[in-house]
């Protein structure tokens, strides 16, 4: 029978090893992490473009060359300030984002910081025909945890061509409807940002159904306080790039 002194130093020396394990193997696997987290986040930009791409294009379904390649080739990647300027990649990495572009920023760590103090990333999508599109990301609240996700505007820069949603922690087959559901994802294709006035709008998700056609979408059963969440998520989140969208309509 083993002493009790026997079993605590076992118990400590394997607790230590273990440990050390599970140490190497989070740093050995560290930059593939990354480089799938990157991968993730790119197809949720391509994914509010899908219909640019072509046809019957789903961006989680790329191939990671593929998605790199149309970063390489076909996005322009801008971070501007909370004024609308445009900051340089020294001054983003000088904020703690090595690197610099605007794939980089951490958009819940800038949610954490005062409103003028947040810098905000921009992708200008132009496609091989000419076409031209800017990607901007929001992130706001649901019910249980943050939602965030990417609005596609035309060079217009005022009608939406696709959007992109996720989640932390909302219900299955209700909040979470707002990244699984592709059908009510659809609905913000071709909504526009301003009403007749053009004044500001954003696109708002109306319980019991969208009743102005051009900026309204449809609620979702079931989940009231996170499609009211996309809703605020959505006029904010836009609304932090209207100084620098306001800035390439009088170039």
């Amino acid at each position: 029978m083993r002493s009790t002194r026997y079993i605590f130093t076992f118990v400590a020396i394997m607790t230590v090893v273990v440990a050390l394990l599970l140490s190497l193997m989070s740093v050995g696997l560290k930059d593939i992490h990354d480089q799938n987290e990157a991968i993730f986040n790119k197809k949720a930009v391509l994914a509010a473009i899908e219909t640019e791409l072509g046809e019957d294009v789903k961006a989680s379904k790329m191939a990671d060359e593929e998605v790199l390649g149309i970063f390489d080739n076909n996005i322009e990647q801008q971070v501007i300030d909370f004024d609308g300027n445009e900051i340089s990649i020294e001054d983003v990495e000088s904020r703690g984002y090595k690197g610099g572009l605007a794939e980089h920023v951490d958009m819940k760590k800038e949610r954490k910081k005062p409103e003028e103090e947040r810098i905000f990333p921009l992708y200008m999508y132009s496609s091989d025909s000419g076409e031209k599109a800017y990607i901007v990301t929001v992130r706001g609240s649901g019910l249980w945890d943050e939602i965030w996700g990417n609005i596609a505007l035309k060079d217009d820069l005022e009608t939406v061509i696709g959007a992109s949603f996720d989640h932390q922690g909302e219900t299955p087959g209700l909040g979470a409807e707002i990244k699984d559901n592709s059908s009510w994802v659809r609905q913000f294709q071709n909504k526009k940002i301003y009403d007749e006035e053009g004044n500001y709008t954003s696109v708002n998700v109306r319980k019991g159904g969208a009743r102005n056609e051009r900026y309204e979408v449809d609620g979702i059963s079931g989940a009231t306080v996170t499609a009211d969440g996309v809703t605020d998520m959505l006029y904010t989140g836009i609304q932090y790039y209207l100084p620098y969208l306001e800035t390439l309509t009088k170039k």
